[in-house]
């Protein structure tokens, strides 16, 4: 039992310099890395899904675990020329997806509820969450894929490579998708918001 605290404690202090694909790689054989991996991204993907599923907290819950399970059980299946977000993300997003897919088979879609990261600074408080509501309201009307897209890019930090690579659309295709996006935000801003 030792060992294992000492491997813990290993991996726990080098957490914040393994990249996640050495953690990936350190999860074949050491699951310690892997719950590693889920402290790092499991606030993420949460904030992800509730951006832009309409998902309920416990629903985004069971699919955020749903889908670190069916990473765990793939991890030997996961390609080296990714990186290791862009394949998790992929993986959250098609759970989302089917979840989603199920929510409305069984008719029971729920009030989209945004929660985008908390990024005030004192001096600008009020002003930042004016905005911030503003922000959300327009997002709330936008359809889900350029929601998504504009999450993914804007909120989550993904370069358009990256996005590609989740949502498994051709590079082009997300450069014109974001710009779409954006041009809709910005009607949608200016009609609903001035």
């Amino acid at each position: 039992m030792k060992s294992i605290i000492i491997m813990t404690s290993d991996i726990d202090n080098h957490s914040t310099v393994l990249s996640d694909e050495e953690l990936m790689q350190q999860s074949l054989s050491n699951p310690q890395a892997f719950a590693t991996l889920i402290a790092r991204y499991k606030g993420l993907f949460f904030r992800y899904l509730k951006s832009f599923s309409g998902l309920r907290d416990d629903e985004i819950e069971d699919v955020v675990q749903i889908s670190f399970i069916k990473i765990y059980r793939n991890l030997k299946a996961f390609r080296t020329d990714l990186k290791f977000s862009s394949w998790a993300y992929r993986i959250i997003h098609n759970e989302a997806v089917d979840e989603i897919k199920r929510r409305r088979r069984q008719g029971s879609e729920n009030e989209l509820d945004l929660d985008l990261p908390d990024k005030i600074s004192l001096v600008d408080q009020l002003d930042e969450k004016l905005e911030r509501k503003k922000v959300l309201a327009v997002l709330k009307k936008m359809s889900p894929d350029y929601r998504e897209i504009l999450t993914l890019y804007f909120f989550e930090g993904q370069s358009y490579q990256e996005i590609s690579d989740i949502l498994r659309r051709p590079l082009g295709t997300v450069c014109t998708q974001i710009n779409r996006a954006k041009k809709q935000f910005k009607e949608l801003y200016q009609k609903y918001v001035r």
